[in-house]
């Protein structure tokens, strides 16, 4: 049976970056604004004045320092404060998918392969820009790739679950080669007008390539596993849909942007994430002295801290769980893929590490690796 690897990777970055500094000058001018049109009702006690933010507040709560966007100007905006993405003729390759050729073309660069010899796409991501046609089947055009391919979202764990699905076919023989694609525009899903959120979104986008280890033409990653899991929670949540029209729900109402309950979900995903991880190795016959390395969703450094040591049993050592949230923030799906590429180089052979990400659902996919 054919074994798949993954053989290529890629990381776009978005060149624009708002720092904590610039997010709070933005925040605190429009909680300022806020404060003074409902002076009548806060001066009353009927409602609480908008508290102002801060960097120490930002990073404490998360360890994030900066984030890349696809446009900082409208997010910045206090009278805004959301990203401006002009509408694109239909004729033109949409914003997701020039995201998603950039990423593509440094992972195929990586395996030493061509657009036309990949025969699955799947573009893995929280959100999609529309509903049909699908993403993925406009990415496999532009980078001139045959078969098929399709649209997935598990949100945050897009990623993992889009390798399970390309590795079981790969393993199956229905498909050579596979293209699992995440272009996250966190940004214009967050509402920046929310001190317990403002912070909390990046964009990006990620690419890896999946094929037979044996076709491998240099480094690569066996996949040894995979797993996924879920359970119903509206702990995170976003309610817009292609339905709202039809609710008469037309009005700037705060549920049709990300929600989440910050402290139910470190109380239930935590233990289930540990937990996950930690079965999936068991039946792998894996041990916690066989990890070289752990990449985890990168949504907060505590939560990542939490399951490292759950996992490794003790505190993770330098290098060991790498985060980049610091420098991305949460990119949703495509955050554990970033920090697989940017830190996985220094492995050698035989090194064997896993694959992790989580959130909403409550989802969450891990994926057994070793550096081939």
């Amino acid at each position: 049976m054919t074994q798949p690897a993954i053989t290529g990777h890629g990381v776009f970055t978005p060149q624009e970056i708002i720092t904590n500094d610039e997010l709070v000058v933005a925040f605190n001018a429009y909680a300022d604004r806020w404060n003074a049109e409902n002076a009548g009702e806060i001066a009353a006690g009927e409602i609480e004045p908008m508290a102002h933010s801060s960097s120490g507040f930002i990073l404490s709560a998360s360890g994030i320092e900066r984030r890349h966007v696809m446009d900082k100007s409208g997010v910045l905006d206090p009278a805004r404060m959301y990203p401006r993405l002009p509408a694109r003729p239909d004729d033109t390759p949409s914003i997701m998918a020039e995201m998603a050729l950039d990423a593509c073309t440094r992972a195929l660069a990586v395996a030493g392969r061509e657009g036309s010899e990949v025969d699955l796409v799947i573009c893995a991501a929280s959100n999609h820009e529309r509903a049909y046609p699908a993403i993925a089947i406009e990415i496999q055009k532009l980078i001139g790739a045959g078969g098929f391919a399709f649209d997935m979202n598990v949100a945050c764990s897009s990623a993992t679950f889009g390798i399970q699905a390309a590795a079981d076919m790969v393993r199956a023989g229905s498909v050579r080669r596979a293209l699992v694609v995440c272009p996250e525009i966190c940004s214009g899903h967050l509402e920046w007008r929310d001190r317990d959120c403002h912070f909390i979104f990046g964009d990006v986008c990620t690419a890896v390539l999946i094929e037979d280890a044996g076709q491998a033409k240099g480094a690569h990653f066996v996949i040894h596993g995979t797993r996924c899991a879920t359970e119903f929670s509206n702990n995170i949540r976003n309610n817009n849909g292609f339905l709202r029209r039809a609710h008469d729900q037309m009005d700037d109402r705060r549920d049709m942007q990300f929600m989440q309950n910050g402290r139910k979900v470190f109380k239930e995903v935590l233990p289930m994430v540990s937990a996950h991880i930690l079965g999936h190795m068991e039946d792998a016959g894996w041990r916690a002295d066989d990890l070289k390395r752990l990449w985890l969703h990168q949504a907060n450094k505590t939560m990542n801290d939490f399951i490292g040591r759950k996992v490794l049993g003790r505190d993770p050592g330098p290098g060991e769980q790498p985060n980049i949230l610091q420098d991305y923030a949460n990119t949703s799906s495509a955050g554990s893929i970033i920090a697989f590429s940017l830190h996985s180089n220094d492995l050698a052979p035989g090194d064997r590490g896993v694959i992790c990400s989580f959130g909403a659902g409550y989802s969450v996919g891990s994926v057994l690796v070793e550096r081939g």
